[in-house]
């Protein structure tokens, strides 16, 4: 199978992260899918009943990052 990636990297308010946060949780929660639309290219993932879900955490003296994974 063929892999396809998608990437975005953009400077967000700390409420304009969450709000696009709480969207996905949403759509994780109500539907069986998750759309993505980058660049006129409108994608659209089906996501199982089970999924694994991964934190990390990395704090430094240069920055913090907050990770989150979803892999099914």
């Amino acid at each position: 199978m063929d892999l396809m990636e998608m990437s975005q990297k953009e400077t967000l308010s700390r409420e304009d992260a969450a709000a696009r946060l709480r969207a996905l949780a949403d759509a994780l929660a109500k539907e069986n899918e998750v759309e993505f639309n980058r660049g006129g290219l409108r994608v659209k993932v089906h996501v199982p009943d089970q999924v694994q879900l991964k934190l990390e955490l990395e704090i430094g003296d240069d920055g913090s990052e907050l990770e989150f994974e979803l892999t099914w």
